[in-house]
């Protein structure tokens, strides 16, 4: 019992410091955004449900942490429409409401009553914050450990694999994958893992002349447990050549943004992938898959540590390079055109900027309650795929057989 609480430990503080640290930043985005527009702010609150611990400054802005960490929210002053954007016989009670209480002073403080640019820049601050984020993490870690990768030169090439299929050859050198820079054997492979199925052709060096070779990627799971999800491989593998390389403060931040950038174009030609079916939807993460990855990466960490300072070091880095990837993808999901997220409300706000006019209450609370059934169906679909993942299912089964 003690070594299941120990290993569940393992699994959840990780979590919470990585996804607190992303969600904080993001949350931080809008409010200093709002701040800068002149916008009074209500509550700034990490967490949701019953809060574990508050405090109110001296500008009147509660902090907040709640007792879920699985989110947060910044609430404008006299905001309570869900949506963000009331239509416009909302925006004429409201004025009204405003003008009664406080004045056209704190009328011109009200979120609803800005410029649909700064509302709208309002917005967008949130997944900008994240990608800032993952940008000034890459960057830290590149210059703190600099880079060790293995040569994209390649040793093996399994017979029967699509590699060798393709015409490659041990001691090929891979420049590029489906348009991508290639400097690692580690670069190849994340292109690699999302193109299952697809045509792909690859830039290679051999014998001082640069070919071009077209590869099919198979799908096919890493190892041998049925829950693992199915990656593409070439049935390739690597000379085990290391390279070492230090970056100074500029050449880290350039790698960061580098990296960012590619940590993003390989998520969104993914998604892309699963929505039109080429890919499977089996790959996609919730809370529990997160959580588990990041007790993985944690005790990866700790096991490769001689002492306790290198331990604390060497787990920090692996979380913060999780925060990073994490990040980028908050970010990026935030920016989808759904209703209830950022990129709905630039959606919003888009159609108000062209007709002059807010979108009536019955098309927002259309598109708020569909968008609403879409995040909570994403979040149970991939909730799902992490209790199959994590063979829970079977589990359970074995108890009452």
């Amino acid at each position: 019992m003690l070594a299941l609480a120990i290993d569940f430990l393992w699994h959840l503080a990780p979590f919470v410091l990585v996804l607190s640290l992303v969600v904080t930043v993001h949350e931080l985005g809008h409010f200093f955004a709002a701040r800068a527009c002149g916008i009074d702010i209500e509550r700034f609150s990490i967490g949701f449900g019953r809060p574990i611990w508050s405090h109110r400054d001296r500008s009147g802005v509660e902090w907040r942490v709640g007792w879920v960490p699985l989110g947060g929210y910044v609430m404008f002053a006299g905001d309570h429409n869900s949506a963000s954007v009331p239509d416009a016989a909302g925006l004429k009670a409201m004025r009204a409401e405003i003008l009664a209480r406080e004045g056209p002073e704190a009328l011109a403080r009200s979120y609803h009553f800005k410029p649909v640019w700064q509302r709208a820049l309002v917005a967008a601050a949130g997944p900008a914050a994240n990608f800032l984020l993952a940008i000034a993490l890459f960057a830290l870690l590149f210059m703190s450990f600099g880079e060790r990768t293995l040569s994209p030169r390649i040793g093996v090439v399994q017979p029967g694999s699509a590699a060798a299929s393709a015409g490659f050859q041990a001691g090929d050198v891979v420049l590029e994958a489906a348009g991508r820079r290639i400097s690692s054997f580690q670069d190849l492979s994340e292109v690699v893992q999302v193109r299952g199925g697809a045509s792909t052709d690859f830039l290679v060096e051999r014998g001082g002349r640069n070919l071009t070779l077209t590869a099919t990627p198979e799908w096919k799971r890493p190892d041998a447990e049925p829950g693992s999800p199915r990656v593409g491989r070439l049935g390739i593998g690597p000379t085990g050549e290391v390279m070492r390389r230090t970056f100074g403060p500029v050449e880290a931040l350039s790698k960061g943004v580098d990296r960012t950038w590619s940590v993003l174009t390989t998520s969104v030609y993914a998604i892309g992938r699963m929505v039109t079916g080429q890919m499977s939807a089996e790959q996609l993460n919730g809370p529990l898959g997160i959580a588990q990855m990041s007790g993985t990466i944690a005790k990866a960490g700790a096991e490769a540590a001689p002492d306790l300072q290198h331990k604390i070091l060497y787990v920090g880095a692996n979380l913060l390079a999780l925060a990073a990837v994490l990040s980028v993808g908050i970010g990026f999901m935030n920016l989808l055109p759904i209703p209830v997220l950022d990129g709905g409300h630039l959606v919003f706000y888009a159609y108000e900027a062209v007709a002059r006019r807010p979108l009536t209450a019955s098309v927002q609370a259309f598109g708020y309650r569909v968008g609403l059934a879409l995040v909570l169906a994403l979040m149970l679909f991939a909730t799902w795929n992490d209790l199959q993942r994590l063979q829970v299912f079977q589990f359970v089964g074995g108890l009452f057989s």
